[in-house]
């Protein structure tokens, strides 16, 4: 458990170098003209169009998956022997009931229910605004030759920060490492608002990077108070709770666009709505910051939480 920094810094820095290989594999192969030189450097007369390889990040997305499922299918329980197919009915209602318990304990432990809260925060906003990047690199006037370099350049900061949220989180408060991440976020939603061409990528970094802090400190902190016989399922929790935060607002952004597409008349609508409606992000992570923030503080200085995490 004490390990569990270094594990995290390496973990998400093998993540960022796969992220790198993924984006620039993906970037080559979705490219008919760059894959037409290569059909012809080899000797291969094929010609290619945008619809067929298009089609092709998919393919090789699909091949990684069967490779994965196979791997996950060839674990075990640790020394049962014998794969997960084994498992009996009174297994199977464990494995409920411990669950059960691990929702129990973090509704109960006002520290645990706080990290998640916030990390579903950070997360959701974050995650919308990498969803529409590619929009946001168009509004900044960046060519779309490049995006695919730009995410292998965003997978480069997982090489960097890793080590640096490692030393925050081991010598620093978890407060520490909330505000620096809520920096960090306001400071690049409020600039990207702002859609400055080019030097707009500067503020997109920012954001990203906080994404990064976030997965960091979250998953550090939750190990730091959780019991190792259900950090696992916590863990399970957290994730669950981020892709539910993450639809939540993809929802309420396609009904915000909906609604401020029937007042616009223009050509160019999506790009004129997005850039309308882009400001409500860092104004809806601040209110909600700081929601979260008073109503956190209020739980965690109770005298019940306080003896709870002593």
């Amino acid at each position: 458990a004490d390990q569990w920094g270094r594990v995290l810094e390496v973990l998400m820095r093998f993540q960022s170098i796969g992220f790198i290989l993924a984006m620039s594999i993906g970037a080559a192969i979705y490219d008919p003209v760059l894959l037409g030189k290569m059909c012809q450097f080899l000797g291969l007369a094929v010609t290619l169009s945008q619809e067929t390889t298009m089609r092709f990040p998919l393919y090789l997305t699909f091949i990684l998956a069967v490779f994965a499922s196979i791997t996950t299918l060839r674990m075990e329980e640790p020394g049962s022997g014998s794969s997960a197919s084994g498992f009996e009915t009174k297994q199977i209602r464990q494995a409920f009931g411990l669950t059960l318990k691990a929702g129990l304990w973090i509704l109960k432990t006002p520290f645990a229910l706080s990290v998640i809260l916030f990390g579903m925060l950070f997360d959701g906003i974050i995650r919308m605004i990498i969803t529409l990047s590619s929009q946001y690199y168009r509004m900044i006037e960046l060519p779309e030759s490049t995006f695919g370099i730009i995410g292998s350049f965003v997978a480069m900061l997982g090489l960097i920060i890793p080590k640096m949220a490692k030393k925050i989180a081991e010598n620093r408060p978890p407060s520490d490492a909330l505000w620096i991440t809520a920096g960090l976020t306001t400071a690049g939603l409020v600039a990207m608002s702002f859609f400055w061409s080019y030097a707009g990528l500067i503020p997109a970094l920012i954001t990203f990077s906080a994404m990064y802090f976030t997965g960091f400190f979250v998953s550090f902190h939750i190990n730091q108070i959780t019991s190792s016989d259900q950090r696992a399922t916590v863990l399970s929790f957290k994730g669950l709770s981020y892709n539910i935060s993450y639809g939540v607002l993809g929802i309420l952004y396609a009904l915000l666009l909906r609604i401020k597409k029937q007042g616009i008349d223009s050509e160019h609508v999506e790009n004129a709505v997005f850039v309308d409606t882009f400001s409500w992000f860092p104004i809806t992570f601040l209110i909600w910051f700081f929601i979260l923030l008073i109503i956190c503080l209020l739980w965690l200085n109770r005298p019940s939480s306080l003896s709870q995490e002593e």
